[in-house]
């Protein structure tokens, strides 16, 4: 479809079958798939996962991350960046690259000060580092404000209606091609298959956000085919 489409896979541990160690076990594989198959962002979404349980699955998610990006900067291939979804103190934590945030977060601004600021030994480390960071938004004001607020892309939706949650209001192609208009990187999310993904690709959108989409197929398939 395009091959500058970006791609942006949400985890979820829990959809997974088995105990939780073979989720954990799969969630991880998974990741590793992604980071393989050239996704510009992964966001361990694990909401339910108390600090440190989150640390550590952040911990070796990176280490995954960084084994696969070593490889690709070698081939001269895009490298895979890792948001931890609204913990800024995990990801400062474990030198992810940034965060996602919800809409009812705290500002990229705030995220921003986190990193410069570090905390004890990873103060140095971190000093030159600039998060990147993702912003949930359901309508075209919200994208605009994110944008100004220094968010590095934004996560637009439900652009379809999703199955799961049938009474949530699709924000439709229309408002889509709004919101795509920001100064900001917007990504469709919500709902997304690869039948619709090129009409969200044809409203304006830099790319596809998704987590069954993602997680439920071969993600080399999925990337291959929304990328040509």
């Amino acid at each position: 479809m395009a091959d500058s489409c970006l791609l942006y896979y949400i985890t979820d541990r829990k959809a997974f079958a088995g105990d939780e160690s073979t989720r954990r076990r799969n969630l991880l594989g998974k990741i590793t798939e992604a980071a393989n198959s050239h996704v510009d962002y992964i966001q361990l979404r694990e909401k339910d996962l108390a600090g440190c349980e989150l640390e550590s699955l952040a911990q070796e998610a990176m280490h995954i991350i960084q084994q696969v990006n070593e490889r690709n900067a070698e081939n001269q291939q895009p490298e895979t960046a890792l948001l931890i979804n609204s913990r800024a103190d995990v990801a400062l934590a474990t030198k992810a690259h940034g965060v996602h945030l919800r809409s009812n977060d705290i500002s990229p601004e705030d995220v921003k000060k986190i990193y410069s600021c570090g905390r004890g030994r990873f103060a140095r480390e971190l000093s030159s580092q600039t998060p990147k960071i993702s912003v949930s938004c359901h309508s075209p004001a919200e994208v605009i404000h994110a944008a100004a607020a220094g968010a590095t892309l934004a996560l637009f939706g439900p652009v379809f209606e999703k199955k799961d949650v049938p009474d949530t209001a699709p924000k439709g192609l229309t408002a889509l091609h709004q919101a795509a208009c920001a100064k900001i990187p917007v990504l469709a999310l919500g709902g997304i298959t690869l039948e619709n993904a090129a009409s969200c690709l044809h409203a304006g959108a830099a790319g596809i956000a998704a987590i069954r989409l993602f997680q439920e197929n071969d993600i080399a398939a999925i990337v291959r085919t929304l990328r040509h």
